[in-house]
């Protein structure tokens, strides 16, 4: 009998827990499983034009990942996202670094308010601020003729992969800074103060103590970064002036431009095998790191 009420019990729990969790699971899957499944059925198909026709072959993988210019567009997207995952986070560690072992504890939440300020503004607004910065006649060029460095505006500092990773750097830097200076508050004081007292340097005590401690922080803001930024389509757009497209633009031309919905999805299915793999990778470094630590 006790054992009747037990199960009993048990299975209206788990009825409860399921009736928690569907609203959420079915949100998930209306959301994000339908559609992506959408997208790698409709990557099988063929045609073009606006035409589609339900054979399914896998000749739009061949195309993608056999045609050099989207090899090429692929191969820009990862250079420009490693590039600005690189620039952001180099930037954004001594930030969170500073704010969280040189800013009194009472200061903490007004310089991470600052922080994130620049979200105050949409990110096309900021994308177009740069885009006045690194201009023809933008400001750059027009400080750098009104002292004579120059004789004419300079033509290579807009419409490059640098121009995209200063931008995005930009754009993404509050996202790196936020997970990096959580890891950092996390770790014990105590510990650096055990390292400088058996003689280590604060330099060598960094390096073997804070940063292995702090590379979750710096992990998921890698990821946080990179996994963004590879899809961009704004700021190629923008910046690059349509002369450096990304792979998120080359979608947006098979999928609107020439109408060819198939080659576009397998487009979109292979970049996110890419980055799935990259990511997948990121985290398995992270759970090194965690795995160390302990």
């Amino acid at each position: 009998m006790a054992k009747a009420n037990q199960s009993g019990l048990g299975r209206s729990e788990a009825a409860s827990g399921l009736m928690l969790i569907s609203p959420t699971a079915i949100y998930a899957v209306l959301l994000l499983a339908a559609p992506l499944a959408t997208v790698v059925v409709f990557s099988l198909l063929t045609g073009g034009r606006g035409q589609i026709t339900w054979d399914f072959s896998l000749q739009n993988y061949i195309d993608v990942w056999t045609g050099p210019v989207y090899r090429a567009i692929m191969l820009r997207s990862l250079v420009v996202a490693f590039g600005v995952t690189l620039v952001t986070v180099v930037i954004a560690y001594p930030i969170a670094y500073f704010v969280s072992f040189h800013v009194e504890p009472s200061k903490k939440s007004i310089w991470l308010f600052l922080i994130t300020i620049p979200f105050w503004t949409s990110y096309l607004i900021r994308v177009f601020l740069w885009k006045v910065i690194l201009g023809y006649n933008g400001v750059v060029n027009s400080g750098l003729l009104s002292i004579g460095v120059i004789d004419e505006p300079l033509q290579w500092i807009n419409y490059n992969v640098g121009a995209l990773i200063v931008t995005l750097a930009h754009a993404y830097a509050p996202f790196a800074i936020l997970p990096i200076f959580v890891s950092l508050e996390k770790i014990d004081r105590s510990l650096l103060e055990a390292g400088q007292d058996l003689g280590e340097s604060r330099l060598r005590t960094f390096w073997r103590v804070t940063l292995p401690l702090s590379m979750a922080g710096v992990i998921a803001a890698v990821l946080i970064v990179f996994i963004p930024t590879i899809g961009d389509y704004v700021t190629p757009d923008l910046i690059g002036g349509g002369k450096l497209p990304m792979i998120a633009n080359m979608m947006e031309v098979q999928m609107l431009k020439v109408n060819n919905k198939p080659l576009g999805s397998a487009i979109a299915v292979s970049a996110m095998f890419i980055v799935a793999l990259i990511a997948i990778g990121f985290v398995l470094l992270n759970r090194r790191f965690i795995g160390g630590q302990k």
